[in-house]
């Protein structure tokens, strides 16, 4: 039975994919279902709780009628920090469910500011209300004392098992989770105010958790894994050094340091990056809040008409004419972590076109990323040897040109698709047969492309200081000491 397909399913912020993978045949179906979150005035968004069910329970019935044959397990994974209230006796949603770009806890990260150190040396995470306690705590301050508040994984997993609880890298997502014990913190839990609430069991990445019939007959669920995480594996960047970048709604670098996690002061956040059979490998994330999101805000002011635009008007021009972009259009993540930050378009003029500032964005986003990796070498205490990338704006040549270009490193683009639901397909076979090693489940790495830089590490240099000129001119005029450049 253990060489049977399984079900691999990607909850994820703007949709979820499902694919149907076979250990001998690949991919032999797949399925997509769309999420809707609400962008609401002052950084807020949520989304509809029912709406994530939904989308899974679709997508994966959609593949699994067009694979046409039964799966022996499934896996899921999830978007990390996106958090709800629910009644775990009835499974019911009690509020919204607060996606992780959602910034209404700030106040609460401001209150416990001078915690910060701490929190960040006992969870591996900056208090920012990126991650899940604050938004946590906003909810039992501001919504309910109702139920149970986690993310959105153990609610997922409730509604599909009866199982209350969570893998180890999304715990560690909440800065809730003593990063070297992996446990759930009690001195975290008291700073936040969530004392005595009730926390799902950490468990491993791969194990049964509980039995489905929402997808067929009984069937385990084998498989957990946060997302970031699950195309961490399935890129086979499993060893120490190596790095990779998704390119999604948001752009999120991930480089793995082994079997102890590196607390550094690049700005980086610290964390696991999965745990299996016991044993805990850690790794090092940096955010780009903005990616494909800020693709889509151009594509709503009508400069594209989506995505597939990019490299048609981007290549109209030379270059971006002049024209810096700072497309901090949800706040600065790492390694600065202002949220508040609103983006910047610099260096317009009568002569400005659509192209430029197509340009401009790409080489935002790329120097955002570029800035991670050097972040991440810094911890590392060496540079990273190249980057593998995934994600739907990988099919951009202009970007991923301006990444290797600003990065003066090797772009190696993922020859395969939904990486994410591919590695939590890995560690759901992982979980429905223990005699199975990583070699066995995670595909050999094969590039579909590789981008080398184009210009020389002096027009490099100069190109990413005109970007951290802007960024220094907006920590400035946010009345704030720019970070060294």
């Amino acid at each position: 039975m253990s060489g049977g397909p399984v079900l691999a399913v990607d909850q994820g912020t703007s949709g979820t994919k499902a694919l149907v993978v076979c250990p001998e045949r690949g991919v032999i179906a797949s399925a997509e279902a769309p999420v809707r979150p609400r962008h609401l005035p002052g950084g807020l968004v949520e989304v509809a709780p029912g709406e994530l069910l939904a989308s899974v329970l679709d997508a994966g019935r959609a593949a699994l009628a067009r694979a046409g044959e039964p799966v022996v397990a499934v896996g899921l994974a999830n978007q990390g920090e996106t958090v709800l209230a629910w009644d775990p006796a009835s499974g019911e949603p009690l509020t919204e469910a607060l996606v992780w770009q959602d910034r209404r806890a700030e106040p609460v990260c401001a209150e416990l500011a001078a915690h910060a150190e701490e929190l960040r040396h006992l969870t591996g995470l900056p208090l920012d209300p990126y991650f899940a306690a604050p938004k946590m705590t906003w909810i039992r301050r501001h919504l309910t004392r109702r139920g149970v508040v986690t993310t959105s994984d153990a609610w997922l997993v409730h509604r599909l098992t009866g199982a209350f609880v969570t893998d180890a890298a999304t715990a560690g997502r909440t800065q809730l989770l003593d990063l070297d014990a992996v446990t759930w913190s009690g001195r975290a839990l008291d700073l936040f105010g969530l004392e005595g609430e009730e926390l799902p069991r950490v468990v491993d990445a791969a194990g049964q958790v509980g039995t489905t019939r929402d997808f067929g007959g009984e069937v385990p669920l084998t498989g957990l894994l946060v997302d970031q995480q699950a195309a961490l594996l399935a890129q086979d960047v499993t060893a120490p050094g190596s790095a990779k970048c998704t390119y999604g709604t948001g752009a999120f670098l991930l480089a793995q340091t082994g079997g102890r996690p590196r607390r550094g002061d690049s700005g980086l956040v610290a964390c696991v990056a999965w745990r299996l059979a016991g044993r805990t490998s850690y790794c090092l994330d940096g955010q780009v809040y903005t990616a494909a999101s800020a693709v889509r805000w151009l594509t709503d002011l009508g400069v594209i008409g989506g995505a597939h635009d990019l490299d048609r008007v981007g290549s109209g021009v030379p270059d971006s004419g002049g024209v810096t972009f700072v497309p901090a259009l949800a706040g600065l993540a790492a390694p600065w972590w202002r949220g508040d930050l609103r983006g910047s378009l610099t260096g317009l003029g009568l002569d400005t076109g659509p192209g430029h500032v197509v340009r401009a964005l790409c080489e935002g986003i790329a120097a955002q990323v570029a800035e991670l990796a050097d972040a991440a070498a810094a911890d590392l205490g060496e540079p990273l040897r190249a980057l593998r990338v995934d994600g739907g704006l990988t099919r951009s040549a202009l970007l991923m040109q301006a990444q290797a270009d600003l990065l003066q490193r090797p772009v190696e683009v993922s020859a395969l698709p939904d990486v994410t639901a591919l590695g939590v397909g890995a560690v759901a076979r992982l979980g429905l047969d223990p005699r199975l090693g990583l070699a066995d489940v995670v595909p050999a790495w094969e590039p579909a492309a590789v981008y080398e830089p184009r210009i020389g590490p002096d027009e490099a240099a100069t190109r990413r200081a005109a970007f951290r000129a802007e960024v220094t001119a907006l920590l400035a005029r946010a009345g704030e000491r720019a970070p060294s450049t």
